[in-house]
């Protein structure tokens, strides 16, 4: 395993990450601006990382959002955990309600379709996020609320 990808987990599993997510999110999107998105926190632990694009709910304005993902059956599943906080991040919300997002994965740019796994696909889903960053299992214990697993695939 990918020494900086230990450290990642091992930093992922602190309560006391989650108060820095801006300022990790700011200086990934900062490094992927440098680096003209060859380059990200994630990428350089050997984790899989996308960009997700969705329509902002109330103000019709795209949004961009970094997120940790597994490639899965030729789309890609993400998780709402909002690093274990007790809200769901807000580009869960927007996706919940868009038509459709766009995921920009390994400079390769694609229009997704989504949907959210439930019952026993999301919990083998599940697995398989959990496979890829065990800290989901963490971020779940913390919290009362089911994290949500999507799927988006390229449409």
């Amino acid at each position: 395993m990918n020494p900086l990808r230990r450290v990642a987990i091992h930093l992922g599993a602190r309560p006391w990450l989650p108060r820095y997510a801006r300022v990790i999110v700011g200086v990934d999107r900062a490094i992927q601006k440098l680096t003209r998105g060859r380059l990200t926190l994630l990428t350089a632990s050997g984790l899989p990382e996308l960009m997700l694009t969705v329509v902002g709910r109330k103000t019709g304005v795209p949004h961009t959002t970094p997120l940790l993902c597994v490639p899965h059956d030729g789309g890609w599943l993400v998780a709402g955990s909002n690093w274990g906080n007790p809200d769901p991040p807000a580009w869960v919300h927007n996706l919940r309600a868009a038509d459709g997002a766009s995921v920009r994965f390994r400079g390769i740019d694609s229009a997704v379709s989504v949907r959210i796994a439930a019952g026993a696909e999301r919990e083998a889903l599940w697995r398989v996020l959990v496979a890829t960053w065990p800290n989901y299992d963490l971020y779940a214990e913390r919290i009362e609320r089911e994290i949500p697993v999507f799927v988006l695939m390229p449409k």
